[in-house]
């Protein structure tokens, strides 16, 4: 059932999502993300980009609803690291979310595809993709791993592994205890879109990455490094 990634399209990339149902959705998704230590993974990834001393531009691609970056902020602050966080996503209803419900007035929030983020900020250190990359096929995901590499920037990736016990548990969890019907019909085809390890490394050496990582981590979930050409990790 799940020997390939499927093809098929969540509801929540349709364009007309009621707002008050997308925002149910999201509130939701970020619950789920928070219960099964799925946010963790980013952070796993950072602390092995960054260094307290430096400041970093994070750009976090198809943002959503922000809460990635609500809590990436929360985590910084506890680390004492010096992260400025931007998030873009290309619905303008997520980011009137975002903006609504950001946790600091410092975390900037754009609507726009992400290939324009270089058109509102002119330096981007580390590009970040939270459950993101499931929406895409392997032409856009290796066009992102080159874009970041044409940009000079580090490429996070958290996101989902493609494993029949996870879509049977989501599928389950979500249909007990989930309000929103986005979530009981996305839940599982967002596993089912995920990926195993190999489909990861052929992306990677078919876009020309030549430094990463690739990391099976907990709540069956990837660790994705793309490092700049230069830093050799």
């Amino acid at each position: 059932m799940l020997e390939q990634r499927s093809l098929q399209k969540e509801l929540l990339d349709a364009e007309d999502i009621p707002t008050a149902d997308l925002f149910q959705t999201l509130r939701e998704l970020d619950r789920i993300n928070t219960l099964l230590g799925g946010y963790d993974i980013t952070f796993s990834a950072l602390k092995k980009v960054v260094q307290p001393e430096k400041t970093y531009t994070l750009i976090d691609i198809g943002c959503g609803g922000g809460d990635t970056l609500k809590r990436i902020q929360q985590w910084q602050l506890r680390k004492n690291l010096n992260l400025k966080l931007i998030g873009i996503d290309l619905k303008p209803v997520c980011i009137e979310y975002a903006t609504e419900h950001k946790a600091r007035p410092d975390i900037q929030f754009i609507c726009d595809d992400y290939r324009n983020m270089f058109q509102h900020v002119p330096q981007i250190d580390i590009i970040h993709a939270c459950l993101f990359c499931h929406h895409l096929d392997e032409r856009q995901l290796i066009e992102l791993i080159q874009f970041a590499l044409d940009k000079n920037a580090v490429l996070i990736i958290n996101d989902l592994e493609r494993n029949w016990f996870a879509y049977w548990s989501i599928k389950t969890l979500t249909a007990l205890f989930s309000k929103s019907y986005l979530v009981k019909n996305d839940a599982p085809i967002s596993v089912a879109r995920g990926f195993v390890k190999k489909e990861w490394l052929d992306l990677i050496n078919k876009a020309g990455a030549k430094h990463f990582s690739v990391k099976n981590k907990w709540a069956f979930r990837h660790e994705v490094i793309i490092y700049k050409s230069e830093n050799g990790q």
